[in-house]
């Protein structure tokens, strides 16, 4: 592999892959509306050679896959082109100072599409057809919201092992959190605001409630590895009334081993004599949607294969799980092994001050190319 790769990395060019990057930053692709950016990015692998495939995940949304090399791909590079909203539509766009690229999606995760589009290019200009790897390139959309690209595509197809560019600073994730989402209602009695002793204060009954799930240890930070986030409240907007309804949603991560459904159970359990300390209490609890995580260990020929080449490229190799959801749970539970593994942080993702160095989309364009080569 040493020669070739060596090959495919003198192919790698720093400009093209900018301006791959910053054009897919100017962008606005926000989940359900990834049209603009599958077009971008289709004309500019058909206008490489390549036959792009759409694969349709509704009206006017699509996958984008392309694959090269001899019998079905052992790897697929994954990265998905949606973003969060953007926070200012005035705003959104690419913005480049001392080597940051900043800009919604840049993080999360523009910058690992535009190094897998171009460790995809450098293979194809490197190397002759009958010498390609058997891989795969997959733009995927959706995956901020439900994962309904990725799942599209889980439909037909199940390789062996994908490589997904979420941002973790270029760190191994072979191990990745699983992920509950829990959503309470509370009910009460809607009598005028001036007169709450006649009513019963919903979003009273809520707070309440997630001050006692809070206080539990089970959610202590210093003492357990659960992310417990309190994501969304609301009420009903009716003016100058008591509130006769609170929603609210709680997001869970987990550490690979934990079983979504055991903290279910314990949830339920923390619940369930609550109204004895809230009177009136009305409330229900549901679990819109659980993930198990896993891990995968690193005893795997793509292990080893970054263990060999972060030294080349003077980096260090640093293995973690990764803390968040995304679509690598959806390809495990599907029997597919993936691996997490991007330029840009979580820190900074869904955030407006989302950024990242832009070596760094350099580097992990030369660790896709190994992995790919090294498959």
């Amino acid at each position: 592999m040493n020669g070739r790769l060596e090959k495919v990395w003198d192919s790698i060019k720093p400009d093209r892959l900018r301006k791959t990057f910053l054009d897919l930053l100017d962008i606005y692709s926000p989940s359900g509306k990834e049209e603009d950016i599958q077009l971008y990015l289709e004309d500019l692998l058909t206008c490489a050679g390549f036959s792009v495939e759409r694969q349709e995940v509704e009206e006017d949304r699509y996958n984008l896959r392309v694959t090269m090399g001899p019998g079905d791909p052992q790897l697929y590079m994954v990265g998905h082109v949606d973003t969060v909203p953007a926070w200012d539509l005035d705003t959104f766009g690419p913005k480049e100072e001392n080597g940051t690229i900043s800009g919604l999606g840049s993080a999360d995760m523009k910058g690992g599409c535009a190094a897998m589009v171009e460790a995809w290019l450098a293979i194809a200009e490197t190397l002759e057809p009958a010498e390609r790897p058997s891989i795969g390139l997959l733009l995927v959309v959706g995956e901020e919201e439900n994962g309904d690209g990725s799942a599209t595509f889980l439909k037909t197809c199940h390789p062996p092992w994908v490589v997904i560019g979420e941002p973790t600073s270029l760190a191994a994730g072979f191990a990745h959190y699983g992920y509950l989402e829990a959503g309470f209602v509370t009910r009460g009695l809607r009598s005028h605001s001036s007169l709450p002793e006649l009513g019963h204060n919903a979003v009273e009954s809520m707070l309440r409630v997630l001050l006692l799930l809070g206080d539990d240890p089970l959610f202590d930070r210093a003492k357990t590895e659960i992310v417990y986030s309190i994501r969304e409240m609301r009420s009903s907007r009716a003016g100058f009334v008591v509130p006769d309804r609170c929603d609210a949603w709680i997001d869970l991560h987990l550490p690979p081993d934990q079983n979504p459904a055991a903290l279910q159970d314990a949830i339920l359990r923390i619940v369930a004599d609550v109204d004895l300390t809230i009177p009136g209490l009305d409330l229900d609890v549901s679990f819109e949607f659980a993930s198990a995580g896993y891990n995968l260990g690193t005893d795997n020929r793509l292990a080893h294969i970054l263990r060999e080449v972060y030294p080349k490229l003077g980096l260090p190799l640093q293995v973690d799980s990764f803390r968040s959801h995304s679509d690598g749970n959806l390809f495990f539970a599907a029997g597919v092994k993936p691996l997490i593994l991007g330029p840009g942080s979580l820190e900074t993702a869904h955030t407006p001050d989302e950024r990242v160095n832009f070596e760094e989309v350099s580097g992990a364009a030369r660790i896709y190319a190994a992995l790919c080569l090294g498959m």
